[in-house]
């Protein structure tokens, strides 16, 4: 199994087991920067998978990010917990 399966892998159980998380992200193309912020993930794919951020709007805003993302660190999953 190589790394990006294995973060896709952790992902999906995540959504499986408690979609409920905590991420920080900071992307420069399209600019996103979410410092700590509660996140519901909503749809795991083959490539991507979505994040609903609520925090205290009434309309959510909804992310795609791809699993490269994760890898490089442009995203973070704290309960993901750290890969190998």
């Amino acid at each position: 199994m190589n790394m990006m399966e294995y973060i896709k892998n952790r992902v999906e159980n995540l959504y499986r087991t408690n979609p409920s998380v905590h991420v920080t992200v900071n992307r420069t193309h399209p600019k996103i920067t979410v410092e700590s912020s509660s996140a519901i993930i909503v749809g795991v794919y083959k490539h991507i998978f979505q994040l609903e951020d609520r925090n205290g709007r009434k309309q959510p805003i909804r992310y795609t990010f791809q699993y490269g993302d994760l890898l490089t660190g442009q995203i973070v999953i704290d309960e993901l917990g750290d890969t190998p």
